[in-house]
């Protein structure tokens, strides 16, 4: 019995290597064979004995395990995608604060020009000047603008 077993399971290991063709011939017979026939019109590979593993992978449609490269190739990959969302991230927070403190500021200029009686300028020689009333809305029409662009 365990000789007939031994020799089963050797016929088998010889069929398992062996390729396999799908071939049609111009009637539209079908013909499996070890190798290609010149009178197949259409010849399909199903199983190819010089890439053993490949043919496994192939026909079960289980995809062979990665090499440590390639696994360490797509950690380096993770690993890349990770630090540019995180870069992208800390770049949108730190130009939401600087919007924000830009509105602030602009806010806070308009206030100022709205509600001073008279505001004091002061020029390179460092002399003090009065705002007109000129300067003043040309100022305030400026504070608005940036108003408008930096806040919401």
């Amino acid at each position: 019995m365990q000789r007939y077993l031994a020799i089963y399971l050797l016929l088998i290991s010889f069929s398992a290597y062996g390729s396999k063709i799908k071939c049609v011939d111009a009637e539209g017979n079908v013909s499996y064979t070890d190798t290609p026939s010149p009178a197949c019109v259409k010849t399909k590979i199903l199983r190819d004995s010089s890439a053993a593993s490949d043919s496994v992978t192939s026909s079960s449609g289980v995809a062979a395990p990665k090499t440590v490269a390639e696994r360490e190739a797509d950690w380096k990959k993770t690993q890349q995608a990770k630090s540019e969302t995180e870069q992208k991230t800390a770049k949108a927070q730190e130009d939401a604060a600087n919007k924000k403190k830009n509105c602030d500021s602009a806010r806070e200029s308009l206030a100022t020009l709205e509600n001073a009686p008279r505001l004091v300028t002061y020029d390179t020689q460092g002399e003090q000047s009065f705002l007109d009333d000129d300067a003043r809305q040309q100022r305030i029409a400026e504070a608005r603008k940036a108003i408008s662009s930096s806040c919401n």
